[in-house]
């Protein structure tokens, strides 16, 4: 065994490692791990992309979120302030090294879990290590790979499920395929970066509610002046070098008339993301049955089915076709966690934020 230890945190997003600081100050023996880099999902983000939330309510750790204009954080800003976090509290996260394995140690229902992992970065395979821990906080978010369409040609070169830098596209057709926050924010940034951008949505028109407050009247009027071109009622079919076939959809997204071709240099695909339960499962977790795939817990320690396993973060929301569990909701995570680490569980509430941003 590499190391012994009492609990083991695995995820090094925001609410992981809030849970290492509260573990640090509750005086508990932890090791944490990640398979990439701290905020790796965050990182995805394309460059200067603007949290939704305000900066109350993604701090961590009792640590004020400030920025230069007041405004809310960018994905550099945030970023740096989880690497000031690390810095500040003296965190050793073991970035880079990915768990490939859990098992029980065999001693029991009390006798904890042995785990293995790999060390190596950028992808490549390291050397395994194992430990052996008591018990398990799974904060491993949930949108860990794209969801899928299944079309010929979406894994050709000039496609991507990331939204990186407008630059990109600059001067080239561009097709945005989505019509939730992810796409309109990328459909408009290129479009200010002189891209030719078309976006095509499977309803009728775009969900008012899941678009950024301060970008929907642009998206909304753009698309009515013809600026960027607005195909309702249509999914891809078929995506090749040049362009995409779309066809019309009715509200059952039955096909309905005639497909028809858009000219595409580039395609963006921000049809979503789905959760990898790989970990969980691994453990025995149970799931729901609501096509979510959410981890069953008790809510008051967020303890799973399996005892010493817990879960904590947006990886308690499964897969969300519907978004309800952010960042800013699960803060109050961490104290039931370490409540029930010491052995002394209490139902801790949310807080009740007068007026909810996400």
């Amino acid at each position: 065994m590499s190391d012994t230890t009492d609990i083991a945190i695995i995820g090094g997003g925001p609410i992981g490692l809030e849970l290492a600081v509260a573990c640090q100050k509750a005086g508990l023996d932890y090791l944490h791990f990640e398979a990439g880099q701290i905020g790796q999902t965050i990182s995805w983000f394309a460059p200067q992309t603007r949290f939704f939330s305000s900066n109350e309510r993604i701090a961590i750790a009792g640590v004020p979120l400030q920025t230069a204009d007041q405004s809310k954080a960018s994905r550099e800003e945030y970023l740096a302030y989880l690497r000031s976090i690390v810095l500040q509290f003296g965190l050793r996260v073991k970035c880079y090294e990915p768990i490939v394995g859990i098992t029980s140690d065999g001693k029991g229902p009390d006798g904890g879990f042995i785990l293995t992992s790999r060390r190596g970065a950028g992808g490549s395979a390291g050397a395994t290590s194992t430990y052996r821990v008591r018990r398990i906080v799974l904060a491993t978010g949930g949108t860990d790979r794209p969801r899928k369409l299944g079309i010929p040609g979406e894994d050709l070169p000039h496609v991507s499920h990331y939204f990186k830098d407008p630059h990109t596209y600059f001067r080239q057709n561009l097709l945005v395929v989505g019509g939730k926050n992810s796409a309109v924010e990328a459909a408009l940034r290129c479009y200010q970066a002189a891209a030719q951008v078309a976006i095509s949505y499977r309803r009728p028109e775009l969900p008012a509610k899941s678009i950024k407050y301060w970008l929907l009247p642009e998206i909304t009027g753009l698309t009515q002046a013809g600026r960027i071109a607005g195909h309702f009622a249509t999914i891809p079919t078929h995506i090749t070098g040049t362009h995409v076939s779309l066809q019309p959809v009715d509200a059952a997204f039955q096909p309905r008339g005639e497909p028809y071709d858009v000219p595409a240099d580039f395609v963006l695909l921000m049809t979503g993301y789905e959760q990898d339960n790989t970990l969980l499962k691994l453990t025995g977790v149970k799931f729901s049955e609501d096509g979510e795939c959410r981890p069953i817990f008790d809510e008051r320690t967020m303890e799973t089915n399996v005892p010493g396993v817990y879960v904590a973060g947006t990886a308690t929301g499964g897969t969300q076709e519907r978004y309800t569990v952010f960042l800013e909701n699960c803060h109050v995570h961490i104290e039931r966690i370490i409540s029930a680490l010491q052995g002394t569980t209490r139902l801790v509430r949310a807080p009740d934020f007068a007026c909810p941003e996400s």
